[in-house]
């Protein structure tokens, strides 16, 4: 199909939208929502006893500090994502802080090795699910009013935006700080819930607007991610 044709056909068929808000303002509006529910869940639950204690220790705000920096960054690179035309390195703005997290975890192991103790904590991952669940489904939601033209990497992208800011309220009410358990059961349920995330992207961020688009005998269209 000629440009030309193809710009013909768009305007004499399309039926006029509105814009989205810049993925900044995008992502002020999901904290809005993600904020309340996540302190909600905090309060319901009951904040941890020494938790005025933790906020004064280096260590657990560095580790706090770079989880919600993950959680907003990974929501910027969401929404941007969605975006066509946008700066494709954008959706690798969460990696600073999602290694920075990762190094504060991984320190603290090689710290308490010697005396380090592992155990199951089924609490962590049903527990980060709940939490997120609103973050997760606002996320959701404010994804599909976007054009995702890589569905799996701006679903995985949301997904640990959502489970990275779940996972900051579990430790304001969940008392387990040794570094390998955290490292195991808390990062490790925001790293599967971001790869399932991903892996259903290409099914729940269809771009519905391909239907929209008309058919012309002998042309063929491809979208898929790159």
């Amino acid at each position: 199909m000629k440009t030309q044709d193809l710009i013909d056909t768009l305007a004499d068929t399309a039926c006029p939208g509105r814009a989205l808000l810049s993925p900044f303002r995008r992502v002020g509006l999901w904290l809005c929502l993600a904020v309340p529910f996540v302190g909600l869940i905090v309060f319901v639950m009951t904040p941890r006893s020494d938790l005025l204690g933790k906020l004064v220790e280096t260590h657990y705000l560095v580790e706090q500090g770079a989880a919600v920096a993950t959680s907003v960054l990974a929501a910027f690179a969401a929404f941007s994502a969605g975006v066509p035309g946008r700066a494709r390195w954008s959706v690798a703005l969460p990696l600073l802080p999602l290694g920075l997290w990762l190094a504060s975890l991984g320190e603290g192991c090689v710290t308490a090795w010697p005396r380090a103790t592992f155990r199951p904590d089924w609490i962590c991952f049903p527990a980060i699910v709940m939490t997120g669940a609103v973050p997760g489904a606002a996320m959701a939601v404010m994804m599909r009013r976007g054009a995702p033209l890589m569905p799996r990497t701006t679903m995985m992208l949301g997904a640990l935006a959502a489970a990275a800011l779940a996972n900051v309220g579990l430790r304001l009410f969940h008392p387990q700080d040794a570094s390998l358990m955290v490292l195991a059961w808390q990062f490790g349920t925001v790293a599967t819930l971001s790869v399932l995330g991903g892996g259903f992207g290409g099914r729940f961020l269809r771009w519905r607007h391909r239907a929209m688009i008309p058919r012309i005998p002998g042309e063929r269209f491809s979208m898929k991610e790159s």
